[in-house]
């Protein structure tokens, strides 16, 4: 039996981002994350993070400095039981090529959401996307996720996805629309 899930963005979406996050200290989340993270997986779905962290091609963050940050951020998360299932990560940027053709795993492209998906036999009609900008939008429709996008600020709206000003309330409507 195929799984729900819901998948979510790191920077922006748990955590301020104020640029290229390269040291765990400077991973701090939101103040309503642990708590919706928990109510997520209680109602009975799997939590997937994926991320864009070109600051891997750049060369701004070493590999192990970003598996530190994310050992941070699991365990923080671990003491509400609200730790993810699985983080993937794109490490690419356009400009900063690593082979001859562009990846498909960087947002908006599918690839991280797909591979989440096959991986843990997840049901992509009964599965969400969790993010700040509109690649995060564009993904979840490109891999058949419910995109609802979380927006601290007054901004302009995105047709036909769902807006919520902190992950608490996306939290709320998830648990609210989700039939197991």
């Amino acid at each position: 039996m195929k799984h729900p899930a819901v998948f979510f963005d790191r920077d922006g979406t748990l955590n301020p981002d104020p640029g290229y996050i390269s040291d765990p200290d400077q991973l701090i989340l939101f103040p309503e994350v642990p708590e919706a993270l928990a109510r997520l997986r209680k109602a009975g779905f799997c939590l997937v993070l994926v991320t864009n962290q070109s600051g891997l091609a750049r060369k701004i963050i070493p590999p192990l400095r970003l598996c530190q940050i994310h050992n941070k951020l699991q365990t923080a998360l671990s003491q509400a039981d609200a730790q993810f299932d699985r983080i993937y990560v794109c490490p690419h940027h356009p400009d900063f090529p690593q082979g001859s053709k562009p990846c498909g795993c960087r947002k908006p492209a599918p690839g991280l959401a797909l591979k989440a998906i096959a991986d843990l036999n997840l049901d992509p009609g009964r599965s969400f996307m969790v993010g700040d900008r509109a690649s995060d939008m564009e993904m979840a429709i490109a891999a058949g996720l419910f995109p609802v996008m979380v927006r601290r600020e007054d901004g302009p709206s995105v047709p036909g996805v769902v807006v919520v000003p902190h992950l608490g309330a996306a939290a709320d409507f998830i648990i609210t629309r989700h039939r197991p």
